[in-house]
């Protein structure tokens, strides 16, 4: 529960982040060119919000756990008091006149922003005056249009107003890709340190590789660490891998074509790791490793009598073996000694390892502050075109299977709370947020822009009609999609 608990707080703390700044890209432009912004809102408020403020006549105004502001749209009535309702039977709205409505009315005050918090933690958003967007204003949108309304601008000064958003999420990206590196350096395992070997996936055994196997290059390319080979094999689609066995022969292991199916297929998250020795860092208090007398510095090397040292083949023979007695043999002082002991129900004998990155020689680079920005610009454009290339793996069969929603991203934080990685992963989310609204998809920013262009190219602005039409049938899109990957968060959970 706890571990859940830590991923969510960094979930929404880091998607509060992105989505605030996403939208103040959008309110800066429009304010820059005098576009009024109605409402502001960090999260949704369906009925009620959290939080609700607005400056009224020089004084701010604030309002907890209140129900939202109505709309300005009234039913219009006939000389007789009647309801008027359209052919379809719909009623006939129109706007109320600001004379109408009382001096403490927030919605007397259309010059000032709504500033929010809502109590739905699913985004957030930015109402700018004369746009038609999610909200679908009709009423306001079928009057003529006013000076203060995005409408009314030209299409240079719309463009920077519908992409803000966009450019603040990857300028974001690279300043905090700047702030990690020149913070906390970059620090890897390269390949050729990795002495005791590769621990391999089953995908990549059934592939021709053997565990210990040592990674030397893809397709003639030196290969420097884990991340380098993904790309690589999965997203840049190689396939000769040539690795040294046994420290003695070197060979060319050659993957098929359909690889990064198999491996989409196989749901392995793990390609590649690191092999590294099995050895005792701490006993823990009342398990059978204590009554088994192990102690700190004993390095197991066979259980069962079957032989093995390094952890990942040895906790592979105590899964076997769950619940029940083993025989451990392990070194200690250059004498190889054996123990009996009763393993827990899942397959635990209680001890402490050993931290892996004490056996092998890591490669730091540490940046200073002026080194450090333009390597955070570099890494995020890295990071855009290695998403943007496996972004096509989405549409094969194996690859939508994989699709995920707010589950999905939630586990890619760590289960302790970790500020590097914390902002790495925010960096990366800021990346693929731009990316993802620049798609020209009808109710994202890229639909906008689509449409943008359009009217650049052509001269002729498409009508508020087709607008409305494109926006509901991207809304619908959209909705599909969230249910989709949600979905597939939750078969995932109760079914595999």
């Amino acid at each position: 529960m706890e571990t859940f608990l830590i991923k969510t707080l960094q979930l929404i703390l880091s998607l509060s982040i992105l989505v605030f700044l996403h939208e103040f890209g959008h309110f800066f432009f429009a304010r820059l060119f005098k576009v009024r912004v109605e409402k502001f809102y960090m999260f949704f408020n369906p009925k009620i919000s959290l939080i609700r403020a607005k400056k009224i006549n020089g004084k701010w105004e604030v309002k907890f756990f209140a129900p939202n502001v109505p709309s300005r749209e009234r039913q219009k009535i006939n000389s007789e008091g009647a309801g008027i309702t359209d052919s379809k039977g719909k009623p006939v709205m129109e706007i109320i006149p600001l004379e109408e409505l009382n001096d403490d009315d927030w919605r007397k005050h259309p010059e000032s922003t709504e500033w929010g918090i809502g109590w739905l933690p699913l985004g957030g958003y930015c109402k700018i005056a004369g746009m038609i967007d999610e909200s679908m204003d009709k009423t306001q949108m079928s009057l003529p249009p006013q000076p203060w309304e995005y409408r009314a601008r030209p299409v240079w000064q719309r463009l920077p107003i519908i992409i803000g958003g966009v450019l603040v999420n990857f300028i974001l990206a690279m300043i905090i890709y700047a702030a990690v590196l020149f913070t906390w350096g970059q620090e890897y395992l390269p390949f050729d340190n990795a002495k005791y070997g590769i621990q391999f996936s089953s995908i990549m055994i059934e592939n021709g590789f053997q565990q210990g196997d040592k990674i030397l290059s893809v397709d003639g390319e030196h290969v420097e660490q884990r991340a380098d080979f993904i790309e690589k094999v999965l997203i840049d689609g190689k396939k000769n891998v040539s690795v040294l066995r046994d420290d003695s022969l070197q060979l060319t292991i050659q993957l098929p074509d359909n690889f990064s199916q198999q491996v989409l297929a196989s749901e392995e998250l793990n390609l590649v790791s690191v092999r590294y020795p099995f050895v005792v860092e701490d006993v823990q208090s009342g398990t059978p490793a204590e009554e088994a007398k192990l102690q700190k510095g004993d390095s197991i090397v066979a259980i069962n009598g079957e032989q093995c040292s390094m952890f990942q083949d040895i906790v592979k023979e105590l899964d076997k073996n769950a619940g029940t007695y083993v025989d451990v043999s392990f070194y200690r002082n250059g004498e190889v000694l054996t123990t009996q002991l009763q393993l827990t129900e899942n397959a635990k004998m209680g001890v402490i390892l050993r931290p892996a990155y004490e056996y092998f020689e890591t490669k730091k680079i540490e940046y200073g502050f002026f080194e450090a920005i333009p390597a955070g610009i570099s890494l995020g454009w890295e990071t855009l075109t290695s998403y943007v290339k496996q972004f096509k793996l989405v549409f094969t069969k194996e690859g939508s299977k994989q699709v995920g929603g707010f589950g999905s991203i939630g586990k890619l934080f760590p289960s302790n709370w970790d500020w590097q990685i914390f902002w790495s992963m925010t960096a990366l989310l800021s990346v693929i947020l731009a990316f993802m609204n620049f798609l020209p998809i009808p109710a994202l920013d890229g639909g906008h822009v689509m449409f943008l262009l359009y009217e650049m190219i052509t001269g002729k602005k498409p009508g508020d009609k087709f607008l409305e039409y494109a926006q509901t049938v991207g809304m619908i899109l959209l909705l599909s999609l969230l249910i989709f990957a949600n979905g597939n968060d939750i078969f995932k959970a109760f079914f595999k």
